[in-house]
């Protein structure tokens, strides 16, 4: 091991910087470290997961805005993303997590009220159309009636 592998070493130990490390295998420990699934975080940035698995993979990095939005979900600093330095991601506590599902359930009972009421709106409306349809034919048939006592 050369004298500078051995200096990486302990900067890395010492400060959680790692050189050798990348963009891509930071924002993966920060998701593991914050409790996402891929899908999940793929889900709050608002891009594919395979776009989210591509960072990861350094296949591709994220812009500038997805950058941002990513330090912000994952509670570390843009910087540490990009480069490393600065404090890493801490796993989360019991209290962080319950939080975070508390806050997975709002998501998830606002997206059900929100399919509920267009359910309801959607409903209306074909009872609407049913009823404007039966009046149509309702109206023919009568046409055709008096057209049948005229002739």
């Amino acid at each position: 091991m050369t004298e500078n592998s051995q200096n990486t070493i302990i900067e890395a130990s010492r400060t959680g910087f790692d050189a050798n490390d990348t963009i891509g295998g930071r924002i993966s420990r920060a998701r593991e470290a914050g409790g996402y699934s891929m899908a999940q975080l793929a889900r709050r940035l608002g891009v594919k997961t395979a776009t989210l698995k591509m960072w990861e993979t350094d296949r591709s990095e994220p812009r500038s805005n997805r950058l941002t939005m990513l330090a912000a979900f994952l509670n570390v600093s843009p910087t540490w993303l990009l480069v490393g330095k600065g404090e890493s991601p801490s796993p989360q506590t019991l209290a962080d997590e319950i939080n975070l599902l508390e806050n997975e359930l709002v998501a998830i009972q606002e997206t059900m009220d929100g399919l509920q009421q267009r359910l309801s709106d959607t409903i209306g409306r074909l009872r609407a159309l049913k009823s404007t349809e039966v009046e149509a034919e309702e109206a023919v048939m009568a046409e055709e009636a008096r057209f049948l006592r005229a002739s």
